[in-house]
């Protein structure tokens, strides 16, 4: 649901007397009046946006599950995979992730988005990622792990709770300068997001911010990436007792 245009009034003036020759200056009042009206009508568009949001985010957050334990002792796993088999929740899941890069990062909503290209980690921003592409008039790249990327790659390594892994990106893919957002279902540690973002400036892309579904808040995730950092939907603030 795309905001109407603005007209543009800086042409308009008051017509000139038939004694006069020059161009008559703009009335500032009848512009400062127009500037005013225009606002007006932003306002009620924005807050119709707001309550679509939140109206979204609560449906999306009762379409979760939950599984205690899964899948280790202590860990309460979040399931969304039902934001998927549902067409219903699909849509709405990818129309608030639209509402919400256009609301925090303060593009145009839709196709006419300041957003170059949306950067989905292996394997579940796949899910979502090349829709909202398409979504925000975007292009789509993979960051997938090491030895699954034909070509030239570029490489960043990071740590996991065990060990290391590799993330790696195609050089091509992203051009010097474009506007980026990287998204991933769940920032738990944040090694793999900051992995991404490394990668994503080590082509040259400007990075405006990550978008994640949900955060595992007590692992302070976060605390790793140097860019700005969105959920969705409120996460889980502590694990599981035992």
């Amino acid at each position: 649901m795309s905001a109407l245009p603005l007209q543009d009034d800086s042409s308009s003036s008051h017509p000139a007397s038939s004694t006069s020759t020059s161009t008559s200056t703009p009335d500032p009042t009848a512009l400062t009046a127009s500037s005013h009206a225009a606002q007006g009508g932003l306002a009620p568009a924005h807050a119709a946006r707001s309550t679509e949001l939140a109206r979204l985010k609560v449906d999306l957050k009762n379409g979760l599950r939950q599984y205690p334990d899964f899948p280790t002792p202590g860990i309460l796993f979040e399931d969304i995979m039902p934001l998927f088999s549902s067409h219903t929740l699909f849509t709405g899941l990818v129309r608030a992730l639209e509402l919400q890069v256009a609301d925090v990062f303060h593009t145009q909503l839709g196709v006419h988005s300041d957003v170059d290209v949306v950067v989905g980690l292996e394997s579940r921003g796949f899910l979502f990622g090349p829709t909202l592409a398409l979504r925000l008039g975007a292009g789509f790249v993979p960051v997938r792990k090491q030895g699954k990327l034909p070509g030239n790659v570029e490489t960043e390594t990071f740590k996991k709770e065990y060990g290391e892994d590799v993330f790696q990106m195609q050089i091509d893919a992203i051009k010097p300068g474009a506007k980026v957002v990287i998204v991933d279902d769940i920032i738990a540690t944040g090694g793999s997001a900051a992995a991404a973002g490394n990668l994503v400036k080590k082509l040259g892309g400007n990075l405006l911010g990550y978008i994640f579904i949900m955060e595992l808040d007590f692992l302070k995730g976060r605390d790793k990436l140097d860019a700005p950092v969105h959920t969705l939907l409120s996460g889980q603030e502590e694990g599981l007792k035992s």
